[in-house]
């Protein structure tokens, strides 16, 4: 079983950056599309962002488009999420997710096979 684990988050002022790292745990990373999805205390995780294995597909949600960027670097087995000008609203753990096929429907926790352990965003005014 492919086994996530996130790095980088952190207490950050308001318009501030961070960058958050996925790496898999196993030598071998074979997911098709790896996503990022955060959780506010008492609400849903929500989708945030997702890349196909090409790194040519890429959908972002609403909330931080023009804000966040996806990439991913195979060979590392890794993926990461570059956040820019962050916001409170965007407080929350945040979980890279990994899906095995390769079929582009990414917004769901019902599109993942794995997860990671989380890693906690905490941006203050």
């Amino acid at each position: 079983q492919v086994q996530l684990v996130e790095s980088g988050g952190g207490l950050v002022q308001s318009g501030g950056s961070l960058r958050l790292s996925c790496t898999a745990s196993c030598y071998t990373f074979s997911s098709a599309i790896m996503g990022w999805f955060r959780q506010a205390p008492g609400k849903e995780r929500e989708f945030v962002a997702a890349i196909a294995r090409s790194a040519g597909v890429i959908r972002y949600a609403n909330s931080v488009k023009g804000r966040f960027t996806i990439s991913r670097d195979n060979a590392q087995n890794t993926v990461y999420l570059q956040m820019n000008r962050l916001k409170p609203e965007d407080t929350g753990v945040y979980y890279c997710a990994a899906r095995r096929s390769g079929v582009w429907t990414v917004s769901s926790t019902n599109d993942y096979d794995y997860w990671g352990q989380g890693t906690q965003v905490t941006v203050y005014s």
